[in-house]
């Protein structure tokens, strides 16, 4: 096997939403495989830990306290990114919400935050980093769907909506960022053991239930999402682009 096509030593990444959960281990497992990190999210604190975690790798990470839902902020942000790094070769799109509430429950500001984090976030955050890539002809851009991109499930409305929406917006952008040598593709995690899901850990009768209606019978690791990120940020996903790939134990088969 050509262990070169998985190799990522002085690349770098901006992940968004790397403070924690899903973000943070990306971020983590990024960082193992060489890549120098851009740090992004509100909470600096809980991204100074991340720091010191993916310090251990000996990789070089920058904190950027950074709103996706401010177009000017992400501007900025990039901008010293690209003045401290030089460039970036990875995407990450992760920052993300949910408010789970039955559909005539939920409200119209619930709707808001969640579509505007989940969805007109990455647009925003895409639109500023792609002129970078275009420029070098390279890119990798992953943004982070779920499985309910696809399947569908009460007190979901707003959360499914938004990665459904991920899942089609990561197709355009595929298309229209193709000719620059850039490649745009989705993961799509099933439920992963996260602080964002500890209520869900903690209901017995909804532990069950995932643990049933997976085929692999539980709920997945973060460090499992690795092997994946790692495969789309790197030259061996070079002729893929515009596809959404699901890490979910086997939910989305049935």
């Amino acid at each position: 096997m050509n262990r070169g096509l998985f190799d990522l030593c002085g690349k770098m990444a901006m992940v968004t939403g790397a403070s924690k959960g899903l973000g943070r281990a990306m971020a983590i497992g990024l960082a193992k495989a060489g890549v120098e990190l851009a740090l992004c999210g509100r909470n600096r604190d809980d991204l100074e830990k991340v720091r010191t975690e993916t310090s251990k790798f000996g990789v070089r990470a920058e904190i950027y306290q950074m709103d996706v839902h401010k177009e000017v902020a992400i501007r900025k942000s990039v901008d010293s990114m690209i003045e401290t790094f030089g460039r970036i070769d990875i995407l990450v799109n992760n920052a993300g919400t949910n408010i789970r509430k039955p559909v005539i429950e939920l409200s119209e500001e619930d709707w808001d935050t969640v579509l505007d984090t989940n969805l007109k976030g990455y647009f925003l955050v895409g639109k500023t980093v792609a002129p970078h890539m275009i420029r070098k002809k390279a890119g990798k851009v992953i943004n982070i769907s779920s499985i309910f991109g696809t399947v569908g499930m009460s007190n979901q409305l707003a959360y499914a909506s938004s990665k459904g929406g991920v899942s089609q917006m990561t197709k355009v952008m595929a298309i229209e960022w193709a000719p620059h040598n850039i490649n745009v593709n989705a993961i799509g995690p099933t439920y992963f053991e996260t602080p964002m899901v500890a209520a869900l850990r903690n209901d017995p009768e909804r532990f069950r239930f995932i643990n049933e209606r997976t085929p692999m019978g539980r709920w997945g690791q973060p460090e499992e999402l690795e092997g994946t990120l790692i495969f789309l940020a790197s030259k061996a996903s070079d002729f893929i682009t515009g596809q959404t790939i699901y890490v979910d134990g086997g939910w989305t088969i049935w």
